[in-house]
């Protein structure tokens, strides 16, 4: 009998497409550490019997789709823009193909891994939680997993040093987590630190950009400085600014108020919402400086514009002895899995929080840069503090098991679909303040959206830094503001606190203040604005051309004409822009 060659090739992709017999026990390594984290050390192996929560992030079939019609919508030049999706578009683009449910469900079960203990925990299916013991995962994964301790804030958790899948998964799973990512609730770190030596000022509601605020930073001094001080919000029924917290951190109310009478009297009695997030916390009796910082200039920059406070808790103390199930995830998935479900977001929303890009494996930082994407497809606008060490803190020193000394760009501001902001400092005119975080990423590609300004400042750097960064990553900062000498409301009393997450907020305002005018005119929110302000809002920004981000043991980049990686585009003018949106 004679076979058709259609037959034999059918029968040929069939084999090829859908193995008659998976191998689970043909595993490959994912994501590896070739040293344990800077700033963590062994503890002990992990009790085989304890139960977390294990997160299992599917591809997404739509994935680059979302990304390209992102990039449309987000062009001023382009005829869709700021035709923002729905939420339900976003998670037909976020689900998974049918081929990677079904692979990944046959890999559960082959582990006999119950039903009751799976549960999706996005619209789009792309997240799998499974409820697992230590000794269930580490057969999964091909690992071990031991408890590591964080003495710098006395923190346990349970991590590897490296896990595995088996082969046949790795086109159908981007991450599993908790694995090899370490930057846990208490070891992020804030953008945010004091600053005893600047004398607080006991109230400032007139205080004038040519003097004070050369020093000491109030509302008034920025609303002044970028030009918002005459602008009345009009569209306040549906505009809303977010605040992202983490670390346990609390904004007061009481505090607030204080705030208001010294600061910006008008806003007397106002407040905000606020939403926690997997077991964050609401102790009005532990307010935070960054938390207090947050929101004090959000509200102070956006009144009478609602304001939304998202406390978002993370792991608990780990007890060897405990058979409660935790969770010990990472904060930005629990906070962007809450977020992204949720029927209305905030049309702009900061946060103050990051870690090194190196110490965040790849894989882990390319799906949660993917979250943003989609994000900036709902129409909502994401800041992020570039961070506060320049080009990068202490050593320096690559963890691949080189130890190389490298510039260390700062994650979440290096992924290109969040808006970075970096800080200046003095008045008439501003400069780089000399923390500003800036670099290139070298995890993620640099964007088309921002290769004409960056190739503008690499010709004239010429060869300095030669091997120093990675020239064709995702350059950052985008954007800049005042980052010294905030005058903050804390347990009842004024302190001076700097920081880029005191620039991020103060952005985050003027921005929102911006979508506040287009939607009072009936347009849509402004979503993703990195295509749009470098390009046709281009010139809304105040060029910093002096001060510099040493760090790595060198003077750091240098502020210049035009964009550069210590304070983006500049900081920005509120009249100019509310042209151009």
């Amino acid at each position: 009998m004679l076979w058709s060659s259609t037959v034999v090739l059918s029968l040929l992709h069939l084999c090829l497409s859908k193995p008659l017999v998976r191998r689970w026990d043909d595993l490959a390594d994912k994501h590896s550490w070739a040293d344990i984290p800077k700033g963590w050390d062994f503890d002990s192996p992990a009790p085989a019997n304890y139960v977390f929560d294990l997160r299992i992030g599917v591809k997404q079939a739509g994935m680059e789709d979302l990304i390209a019609n992102l990039m449309e919508i987000s062009d001023p030049g382009h005829g869709r823009y700021a035709q923002h999706l729905t939420k339900e578009e976003v998670e037909a683009f976020a689900k998974p193909h049918p081929d990677s449910t079904e692979a990944v469900s046959s890999w559960l079960e082959h582990h006999a891994i119950e039903k009751s203990k799976v549960a999706h925990v996005s619209g789009g299916g792309d997240w799998v939680t499974v409820r697992v013991s230590v000794a269930q995962a580490e057969r999964m994964l091909g690992t071990k997993y031991n408890v590591y301790h964080h003495p710098a804030s006395g923190q346990r958790v349970v991590r590897t040093m490296g896990y595995s899948l088996p082969r046949e998964l790795h086109s159908h799973i981007d991450v599993v987590a908790p694995t090899t990512y370490f930057g846990t609730i208490h070891s992020m770190r804030a953008t945010s630190f004091l600053q005893p030596d600047i004398i607080p000022v006991s109230n400032a509601v007139n205080a004038v950009v040519p003097s004070s605020c050369s020093s000491t930073i109030t509302p008034t001094c920025l609303r002044d400085l970028y030009n918002t001080s005459t602008y009345i919000p009009a569209a306040t029924n549906v505009n809303k600014l977010g605040v992202a917290g983490y670390l346990g951190e609390f904004a007061s109310t009481s505090d607030l108020q204080t705030f208001f009478s010294k600061f910006r009297p008008e806003a007397k009695g106002s407040s905000f919402s606020i939403e926690q997030v997997n077991g964050g916390g609401n102790d009005q009796n532990s307010p935070g400086v960054e938390a207090n910082l947050d929101i004090q200039y959000t509200i102070g920059m956006s009144f009478p514009t609602p304001n939304i406070y998202y406390s978002t808790g993370g792991s608990p103390p780990f007890n060897p002895d405990s058979q409660t199930p935790t969770n010990t995830n990472e904060p930005y998935l629990d906070w962007l899995n809450f977020i992204l479900a949720q029927k209305t977001i905030p049309q702009v929303i900061t946060t103050s929080y990051g870690d090194d890009e190196q110490t965040v494996p790849k894989d882990y930082a390319v799906k949660v840069c993917n979250m943003f994407a989609q994000l900036g497809s709902l129409g909502t606008t994401v800041f992020f503090s570039s961070g506060d060490f320049g080009v990068g803190g202490g050593d320096c020193k690559t963890n691949d098991g080189k130890n190389r000394v490298l510039f260390q760009p700062a994650f979440p501001a290096s992924c290109p679909f969040v808006t970075a902001v970096g800080g200046t400092t003095k008045v008439n005119p501003e400069v780089a303040v000399s923390f500003s975080g800036g670099g290139f990423s070298q995890y993620f590609t640099q964007p088309s959206y921002q290769t004409p300004a960056v190739s503008a400042f690499l010709s004239g750097l010429g060869i300095k830094f030669t091997g120093m960064f990675n020239q064709t990553g995702r350059a950052y900062p985008d954007l800049a503001a005042q980052g010294s000498g905030f005058q903050v409301v804390v347990s009842g009393r004024t302190t001076s606190v700097g920081g880029t997450s005191a620039s991020s907020p103060t952005v985050a305002g003027v921005f929102s203040l911006l979508n506040d005018f287009r939607l009072s005119k009936g347009k849509t929110s402004l979503g993703f604005i990195n295509p749009l302000i470098y390009s046709t809002a281009a010139k809304g920004f105040n060029d910093i051309t002096s001060g510099s981000n040493p760090g790595c043991g060198t003077a750091g980049f240098t502020a210049v004409k035009g964009w550069d990686p210590v304070t983006g585009l500049g900081t920005p003018d509120f009249g100019k822009l509310q042209t151009m949106v």
